[in-house]
């Protein structure tokens, strides 16, 4: 008796790393996607608003340096 797996286990195996390649495959896809859109709104948003991407997600006063100190966000003072 030999431990080899049989043909019909050993096909299913890389059939279902075929199909999580696949499904990883598109998921990456997605994400690459979905980054694209955030980076381009947040774009138009500083167009449109003069705030940078740091402001819109609340670390502008961290960006900012003056406001960073003021507020207590950063130990040290520019």
């Amino acid at each position: 008796m030999t431990n080899t797996p049989s043909n019909d286990q050993t096909l299913n195996t890389s059939a279902e790393q075929l199909t999580l390649m696949e499904q990883l495959q598109q998921v990456e896809l997605f994400n690459g996607r979905a980054a694209m859109l955030g980076i381009v709104i947040g774009v138009v948003v500083e167009g449109l608003t003069g705030f940078g991407i740091a402001h819109q997600i609340g670390l502008g006063a961290l960006v900012d340096g003056y406001a960073a100190c003021r507020t207590q966000f950063l130990p040290f003072c520019f």
